[in-house]
């Protein structure tokens, strides 16, 4: 399967994924405008997406929702996700015991499930995209890490991963009291350290893609995530190029 991270970033997020015939998005955090613009630089026709699922109701994440009504794309989210997006018609709720397949029957099916992560919104959830044996990992905001969402995640091929912040700038940076607060919380972002602890315990030096994104602009670094990333799967006995690969975004 092919990723593109059309946008990433406390201003916005949006992913696209394809397994060559089906295309979704997750997330769409920009104006949709925005988005469009953005999917035509990358060479995505919007007009090709299938789906759209969101991950939280938050406007990083939905501000641009509206481009599904302009092509008749369909939305998909957990119940809790849903309820809270105002002005959106004919959106399909999706539960945890079942699963969203496209092209069923086909080579190129595309089999799309959700899971529980943790983060101060109504029902967030993160996305498993398997097709044609591959598996592709989307989380996107959580405070923590459970083993229920490494067991949701774990043999993936791709893993599209939160890496916000460095606790120590968050702790000397410029955000007010309440703030760091709630970034640090259990419902809050995920730090360097938590991603790459998670990590540790999903590569398996296969081969695996670790896309790093959703970083603050004044809490880290992408040269300080990716290095305490690294470290921890070094500990593991995995090295960049040789059992995985990184890119910070």
């Amino acid at each position: 399967m092919k990723v593109k991270i059309l946008a990433t970033g406390s201003d916005g997020n949006c992913v696209w994924i394809s397994n060559g015939k089906v295309n979704i998005l997750v997330d769409v955090g920009l104006p949709a405008r925005s988005i469009e613009k953005i999917m035509l630089e990358n060479d995505v026709n919007p007009s090709e997406v299938k789906a759209i699922f969101v991950t939280h109701e938050h406007k990083d994440h939905v501000s641009g929702v509206g481009i599904a009504k302009k092509y008749l794309i369909p939305v998909y989210g957990s119940e809790g996700t849903l309820k809270k997006i105002s002005k959106l018609e004919g959106a399909e709720v999706m539960n945890k015991q079942s699963a969203i397949t496209f092209g069923l029957g086909s080579p190129e099916f595309m089999t799309i499930k959700r899971f529980d992560v943790h983060h101060d919104a109504l029902e967030p959830t993160g996305f498993v995209i398997e097709s044609a044996g591959e598996k592709v990992s989307v989380l996107m905001d959580t405070g923590k890490v459970t083993p229920d969402m490494i067991h949701a995640m774990s043999y993936s091929d791709i893993y599209i991963f939160e890496c916000n912040h460095d606790e120590d700038m968050l702790a000397n940076g410029e955000y007010h009291d309440s703030l760091k607060a709630r970034v640090l919380s259990d419902s809050g972002h995920l730090s360097n350290k938590a991603a790459a602890e998670a990590l540790s315990k999903l590569i398996k030096g296969k081969g695996e893609q670790i896309y790093l994104t959703h970083m603050s602009s004044k809490n880290n670094l992408p040269a300080l995530a990716e290095r305490i990333v690294k470290r921890a799967l070094r500990q593991r006995g995995y090295e960049a190029g040789t059992h995985y690969s990184l890119v910070t975004i």
